[in-house]
Formats: C-alpha cells, structure tokens, sequence
C-alpha cells in the first residue's frame, strides 16, 4: 500500500443542522462549527466531513442541493464557509464537503431548465422518459423513500423523471458527459477553495442498467426494490475513473466514497493504490439484518454477527488500501443503540465498543455525539418524526397489518432522526444546543448524557474516545495501528472480540468480553504493558485473563 498523507488520521462527521447553533434560531450553523474546532482538536479529530450545507428546500435534510456554489443562509455565507477552511487548516484540520451528484433538488437552476425544454441541453442533464406502449412506466424500480422511481415532469403530462430517492431529488444523467463537465467544475472549484477532498454521497447510484427494465415485484406494490438493479450494474469504473483523474488527482485531496454492492474483485479499482477512492466506508454490519420487507421486519445483531461482519471485511480488504470504519453516521441509528443489547448500555459497553471498532486496520470515524455515548430517541406519536425514510417505512408497517404503536416501536429502532437530534453540549435548556427552539427534539436523557460533565470525569465515554486517538496517534505505536495486520484471535468463542495488531517489531492484543458476565479468556503471550482498560481492576493469572462484563483491554504483547 503506497503511503498517504491522511493515513494514521481520525475523521469526524458533522451534521451542521445538529451540531451547534450560534446564533439562536434554533438550527446548528457554520459559526456554530468554527466555535468547536478547538474541542474537535482536543479530541484528536485530523478531518471533518459536513453534511450538506448547500442551497437547499431540504425535502431530504440538504442532501437535496438547489444550488452546489452557495451556502444556505441558514448555515450562513459563503464568507463563514471560507473561515471555516481556513480556521481549521490553522489547527491541522481538513474539511470535507459532501458530494450529492447522483441527484440535485428539483428546484436546481438545471432541472427548472429541463422542464422548459425537455429536449433541450439541461433536459438530456436527467432521465426523461414517456410510458411504455402498454401504458406502465419506464420500469419497475421501487425508490428509497418508497414508491415508483418515476413521477410525471412538472408542466408535461406525459413525460416522466427518473428518481432513485425523494421526488423532490431528480436523478443526474451521468452517460450525458456535459453533465459531467459540470459536475467536475463545481467540484474542482470547492478543491481549489481550500477543501482536504469529499465524502461522496450514493455514488454507486450513477450507474443504471440501461434500457430501462423491470426485476421481479419483491412486495405487495408491484414494485422491486432498486437495489435488483443495482447489483447487475456494470461500467460504473468508467465514470468514477475519470472523475479521481479530473478533480482528485489534480489536488491530491482525500475522497471517501457511501459503496454499497462492490463486488470482491472491484476493491482494489475502489480503494486501491490507484483506485477510485482514498476510503470507503464498511456497512456490513450496518446492513446486517435488513429486510427487503421493510424496516418493521429488520433482525437485530448479535455481538457474534458484529464480530463476523467486522472481520470479515478486514479480510476482504486486506492489504488493499485503508477502509474507513463507524459505528454510526447521520443514516443510521446509534451505534450503542445498535450493537450493545438494550438492557446493557452503560458508560463501560460503550467504552467496549468504541474500542473494539477504533483500533481495527483503517481510518477511524466519529459521528458527533457518539464521543459522549449519545443514545437513540424514543417518539411518542409518529407526528414527532421529521425523516422521510422513517415516515415511509412506518406506511410500509401499517399496510403489513402493526398496529400503530407495534410500527412506531418497529421504525424508531433504526430512525435516522436517532442520529439527528441536537449534540448534548451540557446540562442546561436544551443541552446548550441552542438558546431557541430546536428544529428536532433534543434527547430528554441530556442530563445525563453531555460533554459539561464527561470533559472533567477521567471515566467518562468522551475521555476514553480521547484516550483512544491518542493511543492510535502515539509515535510507539501509529505504525502498528495504521499499517499493522489485523489477526482475529479466539474468532470462535462466543461473545468475546480479539484481534491482534502485528507490525516487523511489534504486537498488540485488543480484547473484549462482549457479555455482562465475566469471561475468563487465555492470552496468546504475556503482556509486557497493558495500553488501555475501561475498567480500573485487570486480573492476569497463568496465562489467562479474567474480564469482567463489557471489559476491554488493549495490551503490548
């Protein structure tokens, strides 16, 4: 693997509308931002992704862009954006955007333009089809959100435009290359800003199998899920190709790609010495358990699966190039929500976990709130929810016959809104988010759960996360945690995670006992020095450890 300037980095997500407000509006703003970045750097964070802070309707929360050169007044100007950049830079810090190119808002300047004149230049910028012969649309494909993928082109009552997400989010023709050109000017003109590179947003999306067809109905709609067609799509590297040539390549920015479906032999084109991307993200686990039937039909996961969707990427990706591990991010819920079981999340589990996932081979990734243990949200009424998805994976609950409180009980558990509600800064009105109303509901346990009273508690989740990125970046051992092997160890013992971490000269065991009751567990070697414990107590006797509930240690070999 050819060495990087972002390898060895620890990457934070931001979602601006959450994050925090400085101007009491009650929604999370870029000056809000710049006013943490000396937290951000006390935690460790080299990197920052932003969600979407473009001109948006936010029909999907921003990741509907209006217009890609301006910043939405509500997050503020062009000139906040520019201090932002520069402010972090002064902090070693580098600032992702989110790239949203395989869709634009349907009030974007080119799609306003495509309704006008379909059969003009911005009009071949999307899909634009008539009804089949038979008088069914182009095809069959089910969209994100629900629903067909085709609604009819405002002002034209027999066309219709092609929408793999929100209806309010056109699809972009990427066989067109003008639209390409456009595309690849917006994004060199954000690089040349100052930007370190993009988090690149449902990129395998770009691709359709052309000419339109159906795939087999999956539900009762008639519908088939689009992810049918995604998984016989080909000829997308032409494309991802030519866009690292014209815009990552020429600044030698960092780029991170949302992959979903990549085929095993397709990563080294993903994430190689000359791939696609710097990084792309690990969703087996975030993905296991799904259902196509729809949310309310999702398993849950067990810290077994947990293990073996972990190791199996690692596997997968070997030596490849760097993959980029979370927990959680603004689509999902919460990762302690997620993988630890509901009856046993404490300060110690989360500490467990956020160990588990940080020190595996790849860049690390934190979502904001994640360093405090933020937990998911329970909704009282379905009126509280804002996202859209959950909105429709409720309707999909209903029609399967829940009863109202069994379907918002079965949505809530994997609500982005979990993820969305405003970072618990301290314990006063409304978790000193905002000195307005929130836009969303602030989680009721920010009492218990905030940064005020984790920074000065050496125990605390938000220290043991700080613990963690100074361990990772340690001249001792950053070799060994950014470029080291990763070995599972006792793979099959039951609720217990253990890897090692191997270099030339060095060894490092991470171990959990991922279970409230005590494991006693053998050690592959003696510890020579024990790096890290989220516990006070270790007992090592005869070669062997005993761990108590949710202990995990990380120990020089």
């Amino acid at each position: 693997m050819n060495r990087k300037w972002w390898h060895g980095k620890v990457a934070y997500q931001v979602y601006p509308k959450s994050f925090c407000d400085s101007n009491g509006d009650g929604i999370g703003d870029l000056k809000g931002i710049i006013s943490k970045l000396d937290y951000l750097k006390d935690l460790g964070v080299d990197i920052i992704w932003l969600s979407p802070c473009y001109v948006s309707p936010l029909a999907d929360q921003g990741y509907d862009i209006a217009d890609y050169y301006r910043i939405d007044p509500r997050f503020g100007t062009m000139a906040d954006m520019d201090e932002l950049i520069t402010e972090a830079k002064k902090r070693d810090i580098g600032i992702l955007m989110d790239l949203v190119v395989n869709h634009c808002s349907d009030e974007h300047e080119w799609f306003k333009k495509a309704c006008a004149d379909p059969n003009g230049r911005y009009g071949k910028f999307f899909y634009i089809e008539k009804r089949r012969p038979d008088g069914s649309l182009p095809c069959n494909w089910r969209s994100c959100f629900g629903g067909p993928v085709w609604d009819k082109l405002p002002g034209h009552e027999d066309l219709y435009y092609l929408h793999t997400f929100h209806k309010k989010q056109p699809d972009l023709n990427w066989e067109n290359p003008d639209l390409r050109e456009e595309v690849y000017k917006m994004m060199n003109w954000w690089l040349d800003k100052g930007l370190a590179g993009f988090r690149i947003d449902a990129i395998i999306n770009i691709k359709k199998v052309l000419p339109f067809k159906d795939y087999p109905a999956d539900r009762s709609d008639g519908l088939s899920s689009i992810n049918n067609m995604l998984s016989e799509q080909t000829g997308i590297g032409a494309f991802l190709g030519e866009m690292r040539d014209r815009t990552f390549k020429l600044h030698n920015s960092f780029s991170v790609g949302e992959v979903f479906n990549e085929r095993p032999e397709e990563i080294p084109e993903f994430i190689g010495d000359d791939g696609y991307f710097s990084s792309m993200f690990d969703f087996s686990e975030t993905v296991f358990g799904r259902s196509p039937l729809g949310s309310y039909a999702d398993s849950g996961i067990t810290p077994d699966d947990y293990k073996r969707c972990v190791f199996q990427t690692q596997r997968r990706i070997g030596d490849i190039g760097m993959i980029s591990n979370i927990i959680e991010n603004h689509d999902e819920s919460r990762g302690v929500s997620r993988y630890i079981p509901e009856e046993d999340v404490t300060p110690t589990s989360k500490k467990m976990l956020a160990a588990l996932y940080f020190l595996l081979k790849g860049l690390p990734w934190i979502y904001q709130g994640q360093e405090i243990g933020m937990e998911n949200i329970s909704f009282d009424s379905i009126d509280e929810v804002d996202d859209i998805s959950t909105l429709d994976g409720y309707k999909v609950a209903r029609a399967a016959g829940l009863s109202e409180k069994e379907a918002l009980r079965a949505v809530e558990k994997s609500s982005r809104d979990n993820a969305r509600t405003p970072f618990q800064w301290d314990g006063s009105e409304n978790a000193g988010f905002t000195t307005g109303k929130p836009w969303l509901r602030v989680n009721p346990n920010y009492t218990e759960i905030n940064l005020a009273d984790q920074r000065n508690d050496p125990d605390s989740v938000f220290n043991f996360y700080r613990q963690l990125t100074r361990l990772r970046k340690n001249p001792d051992y950053q070799e060994t945690f950014t470029y080291g092997e990763l070995v599972p160890y006792l793979e099959d013992r039951h609720n217990v995670m253990a890897y090692l971490r191997k270099s030339e000269s060095q060894c490092i065991l991470v171990m959990g006992n991922y279970q409230k009751e005590p494991q006693t567990l053998p050690l592959p070697s003696a510890p020579k020095k024990i790096l890290l414990n989220n516990l006070h107590d270790l007992k090592i006797d005869g070669g062997c450890v005993a761990l108590d509930g949710y202990q995990v240690i990380v120990a020089e070999l």
